[in-house]
């Protein structure tokens, strides 16, 4: 007996896209993941990955090598060094993977990456379990389908494992349960909307028992003419109750279902509820705040670097204070404060605002106040005054 019947008619080729294959590898139509298509129709989801794929992109990459700082500032021909990060990490916050291919010279210098996607590539444990090989395909007709890919020429950042660190997990695959929750919330509230727009009032007619379907319909299209082509009141009948009806309580606890989803997509990532617009913690400072969410990209941070380090075998650090302080007026009352504790002084505060870019580096010298230029011009003629006056004491008298 057949497992698997991807056409009934006729035997071909068919593409790990079909929804047969799908439904088969996953169980049914009980899906155990959250494609990233649909997951990008969320708008939190959409927000989140823009935001921190964004962010990561801004954190300052720098190394010891010049070849490698190159490679790293603009590693793609196609695509400028911010828009290329930027898609790296959105492919990684998305599936838990992103993949780059190394394209380099006869001489093993990097010349260029090419982003791929997940579905490109399909990475294998080598069998003596020494490392990974990729199979990649490739969009160019020209390099069509390499096997045996060696590990070295492919950059691949991972998320959270379950194998040892050799490929990394959606967190989508944690928000499946919330996603079910959230469309059958919407459907049910669009549903209820629908139902509270269609059925506008009641009229409740005294003794309706007495009355027949027609007499009951009749009556309705009356009240429905008169609210609508008259400007003035409506006039009914002394055993008759007219009342508009109202949206009630639980048609809007249903709209209030977003803002639980909200915050379960937010603590799956690690990031503060508040960077979705949530209402968040109302005890916690904006300092606060941004420090739990500079915790949070630096977890991500985290796991590009270890990677690059180990593709490049360069000593590469990030820098996200570029991420979290875009204006540097944070940084900037940091170093204010060492120096009116006296931790540093005054020309090395100005030296670290200089190079970090906050200040120009052409800034002028701050001129003397004239108060302090008159006591210097005093402290020096009292030096000199003593100076004369030590040596006319020290003189033997004549």
């Amino acid at each position: 007996m057949p497992l698997l019947k991807l056409n009934k008619t006729h035997s071909q080729g068919f593409s790990l896209n079909d929804p047969d294959w799908v439904n088969f590898l996953t169980g049914g139509e009980s899906q155990k993941y959250v494609s990233a298509d649909t997951a990008l129709k969320n708008s939190d989801i959409f927000s989140l990955i823009m935001q921190l794929s964004g962010d990561l992109a801004m954190v300052r990459y720098t190394t010891d090598s010049d070849r490698s700082q190159s490679i790293i500032s603009n590693p793609s021909v196609t695509a400028n060094g911010y828009s290329f990060w930027q898609g790296m990490f959105a492919q990684l916050l998305l599936d838990g993977n992103c993949y780059a291919y190394r394209h380099k010279n006869t001489n093993g210098v990097d010349l260029s990456w090419e982003y791929l996607r997940p579905s490109q590539v399909q990475p294998m444990l080598l069998q003596d379990g020494s490392g990974l090989i990729y199979n990649i395909n490739f969009d160019e007709p020209a390099i069509g389908y390499m096997e045996n890919v060696p590990a070295a020429d492919v950059i691949h950042i991972r998320l959270l494992s379950k194998n040892g660190g050799k490929t990394g997990v959606s967190p989508l695959s944690a928000l499946v349960n919330e996603q079910q929750i959230k469309d059958a919330s919407n459907a049910l509230t669009l549903k209820a909307l629908k139902q509270s727009v269609t059925a506008s009032a009641v009229l409740t007619i005294q003794h309706g028992g007495l009355l027949d379907k027609e007499t009951r319909i009749a009556r309705s299209k009356e009240i429905s003419k008169q609210i609508h082509e008259s400007d003035g009141p409506v006039v009914i009948d002394a055993l008759e109750d007219y009342k508009p009806l109202e949206m009630k309580g639980n048609i809007a606890s249903l709209l209030n279902q977003v803002d639980w989803t909200r915050d379960q997509i937010a603590k799956v990532y690690g990031v503060p509820d508040s960077y979705l617009n949530g209402q968040g913690d109302q005890q916690s400072s904006i300092t606060q705040i941004g420090g739990q969410y500079a915790k949070s990209l630096n977890r991500y941070v985290q796991a590009i670097v270890s990677e690059l380090n180990d593709k490049l075998h360069a000593n590469i650090s990030a820098d996200i204070r570029f991420a979290i302080d875009a204006m540097g007026d944070q940084y900037a009352s940091t170093i204010s404060g060492l120096a009116k504790d006296g931790t540093i002084a005054g020309n090395q505060a100005r030296f670290i605002l200089q190079n970090s870019g906050y200040l120009p580096t052409d800034l002028p010298d701050p001129e003397k106040k004239p108060q302090q230029a008159i006591q210097l011009i005093q402290q020096q003629e009292g030096g000199d005054d003593d100076g004369n006056n030590s040596d006319e004491r020290g003189s033997d008298p004549e």
